[in-house]
């Protein structure tokens, strides 16, 4: 494998602390050296000055579908979607089918996306058995495997007995449980498609009230407390579930959290539309939760920005509102929305969005990337903050186009993403 130098741009690596203009060489997948004007005759060259270079940024949420539902997404096309959203690695959800509570689904997941050949998949396994919330799944043949973490995503863990048990269990691999966090007695065992509140009522729509979420969280947070247990709370959207997070942590208790950009843009105003692209689980909350989730992104509550992205087939988004599917897809749009909502607003930081797609979710799965450090893998990737481009369904890799953010007009998209020292997406003129 030949060096590649990219060449100029701002580098970007809060683990290192470094923000500066300069070079860096990889050689053989790996990183080699960042510095300034450096000259290697032979390397391949990449121009990427006026651009920031940053550790590839990983998606710990996404949905790929298979195996069971190809029809929707692929690994394939999901990876490759990745890519094009400026990702190096994403972590897909185990609700498969069959759901992923065995090493051979796990296996076959990997495989999959080694034949793929776009960016690394690390699996997240069951938690139950069938994600029936009865026994806990085969956690040490699961990570054995290749899961780096476990969750019932889809549904929350079923009883505080069971979430006990595998935030002890998990101790041993050291990998986090990540909670769906929703009391199905309060949003009708899912049936509430839409946020409660004024909203909901003047649509007579069934409502989610923020309290599902919130009932789990403090539940959670208790036994995290009581097991020292590493506890990952998934999408969170409403605004006491991150009052709760926050006291929580500055109690010392081992617990994260991520963010989607649905729900730090949208409210549930949203849905007076009646577009199924509005309908998503934890659905859009209110404004007020929306600010409160974009404070909290600002002072550091929230570890990690994800797309949960939830690839549906046109057919099943087509339906009634009440009857479609929740969830949107995200992957190729999520950090040109981040750069356009949170950046250029000036809500964060180019070094915390990089901690928040980059170097918290490799820190919170164990994945040893996530810097540009000597010796590391070279996933890498490369923004231009002054493009602007249009979101565009029709141009989209991944295999379904269900998105509520089709013809907005962005700053700030990924140009480049480098896969270990290899360009395996770039950004069209």
């Amino acid at each position: 494998m030949s060096k590649l130098l990219l060449k100029g741009g701002r580098v970007i690596d809060p683990v290192q602390g470094i923000d500066k203009t300069a070079d860096v060489i990889i050689d053989g997948g790996l990183i080699e050296s960042v510095d300034s004007d450096l000259d290697i005759n032979g390397a391949n060259v990449l121009d990427v000055s006026g651009c920031i270079v940053a550790p590839g940024f990983i998606d710990m949420h996404v949905h790929l579908r298979e195996p069971g539902q190809e029809y929707k997404e692929t690994i394939q096309t999901g990876t490759a979607a990745a890519a094009a959203g400026g990702f190096t690695g994403v972590a897909c959800m185990p609700n498969t089918s069959p759901v992923n509570d065995h090493r051979a689904v796990t296996e076959l997941i990997i495989e999959r996306a080694d034949e793929a050949g776009s960016v690394p998949v690390y699996p997240i396994g069951c938690v139950s058995v069938g994600q029936e919330g009865e026994a806990l799944a085969e956690i040490g043949q699961l990570v054995e495997g290749g899961c780096v973490a476990v969750s019932d995503d889809g549904v929350a863990v079923a009883t505080a007995e069971l979430m006990r048990r595998a935030l002890e269990y998990t101790r041993m691999f050291d990998i986090p449980v990540i909670e769906h966090c929703e009391d199905l007695s309060l949003t009708q065992n899912q049936k509430a498609p839409m946020n409660e509140g004024s909203v909901s009522t003047a649509l007579g729509f069934k409502g989610h009230p923020a309290a599902a979420e919130d009932i789990i969280v403090a539940r959670d947070l208790v036994l995290a407390e009581l097991t020292g247990g590493s506890l990952h709370c998934a999408h969170i959207s409403s605004a006491g579930a991150l009052r709760m997070i926050r006291d929580a942590k500055g109690r010392g208790v081992n617990v994260t959290c991520e963010v989607t950009p649905h729900h730090f843009i949208l409210t549930d105003e949203e849905v007076r539309t009646f577009d199924t692209n509005t309908k998503m689980n934890p659905p859009l909350r209110s404004k007020a939760d929306v600010d409160a989730v974009i404070e909290a992104l600002v002072d550091g509550t929230i570890d990690a920005i994800v797309t949960d992205h939830a690839p549906h087939h046109a057919d099943e988004k087509a339906l009634e509102f009440d009857l479609a599917p929740f969830g949107i897809v995200g992957l190729e749009t999520a950090v040109p929305l981040a750069c356009d909502r949170l950046l250029h607003r000036g809500h964060v930081t180019l070094q915390r969005l990089v901690e928040l797609f980059s170097t918290n979710p490799a820190r919170i799965l164990r994945l040893g990337a996530g810097t540009l450090s000597e010796g590391t893998v070279a996933n890498v990737t490369v923004l231009d903050l002054d493009r602007m481009a249009t979101v565009d369904v029709s141009a989209f890799s991944s295999k379904s186009y269900n998105t509520p953010f089709d013809g907005w007009e962005l700053k700030g998209w990924p140009v480049f993403t480098i896969v270990a020292g290899k360009v395996v997406w770039k950004a069209t003129e």
